[in-house]
């Protein structure tokens, strides 16, 4: 039990790290670590597969991780088992089958494409390119009920109807959504959509003048005019990423000084327990 336990620590801390795209290339080029969480994805515990598998989504959003996250040994072999594994949630088996179609199409020239369809078949892809993305702005949302993947279908479905959202990525862990929309679109149009779901809430989060963040609720009484989307843009691409831009983001999920020393301490817990 106590290993049971020792493991899943490990794999969520794995995948907090993981949702913050500046420790993405450090954990894939670690020496333990990936080839730990596909370790995980044989697990007999379900919640350590299922952390194991968004954090291997995660590292799978860095295009430049994907072919090496492919040649990993057992890492195709691994995603498979999940997939056909008939214990497996069915959560779990749709995870398991949107990182194997992404890694499956890694070192192709069409790679942005075949995403994209992939991504239509499977469900609403979390990025998407509006066709002006220089002038944007990125919109740091804090989303109370954003508990489970339902309710996250619901708020893609909420940010995909407003004209001028240019893309989006959740961090689950955190319950955040970074947003980046064009720089006309007021963020209040993004709370006043979620909100309208009744079953979850929006607040924006700001950068203080010290550093720190602090969160901001929308106006409840504020009337903001949404302009509806009815077209589907192209996928987005990697160096387009909202979370590139470090001039624009909040306090990440964890420093990059404190995730590669953690990396070194889950490398060691790894090694022992499977090596």
């Amino acid at each position: 039990m106590s290993a049971e336990l020792d493991a899943l620590t490990v794999v969520n801390q794995l995948r907090d790290l993981a949702a913050d795209p500046l420790n993405r290339r450090a954990i894939v080029e670690d020496q333990g670590c990936l080839p730990g969480l596909i370790l995980f994805l044989d697990h007999p515990n379900p919640q350590v597969v299922y952390s194991a598998l968004l954090a291997v989504r995660y590292l799978a959003e860095c295009r430049a991780n994907r072919e090496k996250m492919k040649d990993e040994l057992g890492m195709m072999l691994s995603l498979q088992n999940v997939m056909q594994k008939t214990t497996s949630p069915g959560e779990t088996k749709l995870m398991a089958s949107e990182i194997y179609e992404i890694l499956q199409s890694a070192g192709k020239e069409e790679a942005a494409q075949a995403d994209a369809a992939a991504a239509s078949c499977r469900r609403k892809a979390q990025f998407f390119l509006g066709s002006n993305n220089k002038r944007a702005k990125t919109v740091v949302l804090h989303i109370d009920g954003l508990d489970d993947s339902t309710r996250r279908s619901l708020c893609e479905e909420a940010l995909l109807k407003i004209r001028g959202v240019i893309s989006f990525t959740f961090q689950m862990a955190v319950k955040r959504c970074v947003v980046r929309i064009r720089s006309d679109l007021k963020a209040e149009a993004l709370g006043s959509a979620i909100n309208s779901t009744k079953v979850m809430k929006a607040q924006q989060i700001v950068r203080t003048e010290n550093g720190g963040e602090r969160i901001v609720p929308f106006q409840e009484d504020s009337s903001v005019e949404v302009e509806e989307n009815t077209d589907i843009p192209d996928y987005l691409p990697e160096e387009d990423s909202p979370s590139q831009e470090q001039d624009k983001a909040v306090q990440r999920v964890g420093s990059m000084t404190e995730g590669i020393g953690w990396l070194s301490t889950a490398a060691n817990f790894l090694t022992r327990s499977f090596y």
